[in-house]
C-alpha cells in the first residue's frame, strides 16, 4: 500500500495497479525488493503509472528513509507515534501531505484523514469550503473534528469510508464537468453546474 500511495500521484488507480502487478511479477514489491532493485529497472516496471522517473526516485527516497530510520521494519513503522511519523514522512523528498496521510491511514491504520482534489472540489461545490485553495491542514482538521469517534478503530474505518465515498462521487458525478442531474447530492449542492474551478 505504501508503494501504491507514492506512485498513484497524478494518475489513475487502474494504471497504478498495472505498475504494482509489474513489481509483483518481478518479485520486487517489498521494501527489500525495491531497495535492491536498480533505478533503471524500477523505472521500467512502474512505467504504466506515468512520470516513472520521478516516481522511481520518490520510491527510492522513501526506501532510503525507511531503511535508515526503521531498518525496513513495518512493525517499527507501525509502532511509531502518528504525528511524529507524519512529520518524518513530510521531510522525505517527493512525499507531500496527501501521500503521507494515505500511507498513515491505509498502510499503517493510523487515524488521519486524506484530502485530495476530489475532496476539495466536492466540499467547495457543496458550500462547506469558501476558498477552493484552502490550506490542506484546515480541510483535514475539519474532517477529523467532524468524523472522529471515541473508539480509534471506528475513527479509522470512518475516515476510510468517507474518503472512499468522496472519491467515488468525484470520479462518477462531481467531475471537472459535473453530472449534476445524476448526482445523489444535487439537491443540497450550493454550486450546481460549476465547472473547472478545481483540477
Amino acid at each position: 500500500m505504501i508503494v501504491g500511495a507514492i506512485i498513484t500521484q497524478q494518475t489513475s488507480w487502474k494504471n497504478v495497479e498495472k505498475a504494482l502487478q509489474n513489481l509483483r511479477l518481478a518479485h520486487v514489491l517489498s521494501p527489500e525488493g525495491i531497495d535492491k532493485c536498480g533505478i533503471d529497472k524500477l523505472e521500467k516496471l512502474i512505467t504504466p503509472a506515468g512520470f516513472y522517473r520521478i516516481k522511481a526516485k520518490r520510491l527510492k527516497n522513501f526506501i532510503y528513509f525507511f531503511k535508515e530510520r526503521y531498518n525496513l521494519s513495518m512493525n517499527e513503522l507501525i509502532k511509531e507515534d502518528k504525528n511524529k511519523l507524519r512529520e518524518e514522512l513530510l521531510k522525505v523528498s517527493g512525499i507531500g501531505n496527501e501521500t503521507a496521510d494515505s500511507i498513515l491511514l491505509y498502510a499503517l491504520d493510523k487515524p488521519t484523514f486524506v484530502v485530495d482534489n476530489y475532496t476539495r472540489r466536492i466540499i467547495y461545490r457543496m458550500g462547506i469550503l469558501n476558498n477552493p485553495n484552502e490550506e490542506y491542514e484546515k480541510i483535514k482538521n475539519f474532517f477529523e473534528e467532524t468524523l472522529q469517534e471515541e473508539d480509534e478503530q471506528q475513527t479509522i474505518e470512518k475516515y476510510k469510508e468517507m474518503h472512499a465515498l468522496i472519491v467515488e462521487l468525484g470520479k462518477n458525478y462531481c467531475k471537472k464537468r459535473p453530472l449534476c442531474s445524476k448526482c445523489p447530492l444535487c439537491k443540497i449542492c450550493k454550486k450546481k453546474g460549476v465547472k473547472n474551478e478545481l483540477s
